[in-house]
């Protein structure tokens, strides 16, 4: 059955939370950290072919980091969110009552009556008592649970994409252009990147943006400044 909305012509955007933020994440990494090693790397007064390299190296390392992190991060929310629950249902076995009175509790902080709390309370639990408690008690739902394959394979392709961004320019760049040819494709891309992640989440358009293009030049800065103060890639 369809669930029902009061606004089905404006539908909420946080079902969208668990995989965009992977996405975002594995987008914006791709860009700012394969740039910041190309440009590292030219900065070095290190050949084009050699920023190139770099950028390749970063690339494919970098998307399975990318993917490895996620699976065994998202894993681990999804252990202790199922260790959670595991203790919801013997607590629900074996301790019905003081189960029933800790979800009253939880209604009647939220400011309904002790009546009011109770009578929810006991028809909650007789509909679906682990529901409840999962949704009420412990904060998860459906939308919120930890999904680590769908983490993992966003982070680790949205990486790939992005990242060949700033290598594809550096491959396109002319001899001795390829720092301001790489900057300016990155700043372009980290703006659609953070226009783009806005408006999959319904977010202020331009704060987003902003965000996500003056940290990604601020890394790509500090990379850039190592290279050219010691002469080496990083």
């Amino acid at each position: 059955m369809a669930k029902a909305s009061a606004h089905p012509g404006d539908p909420h955007f946080i079902t969208r939370s668990g995989w965009l933020r992977a996405a975002v994440l594995g987008a914006n990494d791709g860009v700012v950290s394969v740039s910041s090693l190309i440009v590292g790397v030219a900065a070095a007064d290190a050949t084009q072919s050699a920023a190139i390299v770099a950028g390749i190296a970063g690339l494919s390392a970098g998307a399975m980091s990318m993917a490895a992190g996620e699976y065994v991060s998202v894993s681990s929310q999804s252990d202790t969110e199922r260790a959670d629950i595991a203790r919801e249902t013997e607590a629900l076995q074996n301790l019905p009552e003081a189960e029933l009175a800790e979800l009253a509790a939880i209604y009647q902080e939220k400011g309904l009556s002790e009546e009011t709390s109770l009578l929810i309370a006991k028809e909650l639990t007789a509909h679906d008592a682990l529901g409840a408690h999962v949704r009420d008690e412990l904060g998860l739902s459906e939308v919120h649970a930890a999904n680590p394959l769908q983490a993992a394979i966003t982070s680790g392709l949205t990486f790939s994409i992005a990242a060949a961004v700033p290598l594809l320019a550096a491959f396109a760049a002319p001899t001795g252009s390829i720092i301001p040819v790489v900057l300016v494709v990155t700043v372009i891309a980290l703006a659609a990147l953070g226009a783009l992640g806005a408006k999959a989440g319904a977010a202020p358009l331009l704060r987003a943006t902003v965000r996500v293009v003056v940290w990604g030049l601020f890394a790509m800065a500090v990379t850039a400044g190592v290279g050219r103060l010691f002469g080496v890639s990083v």
